[in-house]
């Protein structure tokens, strides 16, 4: 159970804080939801407390999974299928996944693949879905602005391999 204030990720939307715990009625069903805002992009979400876990909300990283995920980002690029389709749904279950070191790697060979081959419109749309998901969740467990995060991930991958 997460309590107002706490910072979670919401698997596949990014990472907010919980604003408030409230019952309502939808289509004549009452219950009680988690509202939580996600900066980025100003998104506030309605998470019903009997479903958090079957779609996976968690708690932000700490200070070593930030350490973790920054290790990834500057790790060689992991083997793609040549494949566009296998390799598009290897890497959206990944981000579905919500783990964010999974999010990170996906992150990185799309960078990678992008400078070395260019991105279709749909990988292009995913690498900035994996983009947003990292930024969103960094931001919270540095508490960093979106400017200072984007400028790192930047500078982790600018000489991507």
């Amino acid at each position: 159970m997460f309590n107002i204030g706490d910072k979670v990720v919401y698997p596949m939307h990014g990472a907010g804080i919980i604003e408030a715990i409230e019952e309502k009625e939808i289509l004549g069903v009452r219950k009680k939801y988690y509202i939580m805002k996600i900066p980025i992009g100003d998104m506030k979400v309605m998470i019903p407390l009997d479903s958090v876990e079957q779609v996976g909300l968690r708690e932000v990283i700490d200070s070593e999974g930030v350490k973790q995920v920054f290790t990834i980002l500057q790790q060689d690029h992991s083997k793609m299928s040549s494949n566009w389709n296998r390799r598009y749904r290897a890497n959206m279950e990944k981000i579905k996944s919500g783990d964010i070191f999974q999010v990170a790697e996906v992150f990185r060979n799309l960078m990678y693949r992008e400078k070395e081959k260019g991105l279709s419109t749909g990988e292009r749309k995913m690498l900035d879905s994996a983009k947003q998901i990292l930024v969103s969740e960094l931001v919270l467990a540095q508490e960093k602005s979106e400017e200072d995060v984007d400028e790192i991930l930047n500078r982790l991958l600018a000489d991507v391999s």
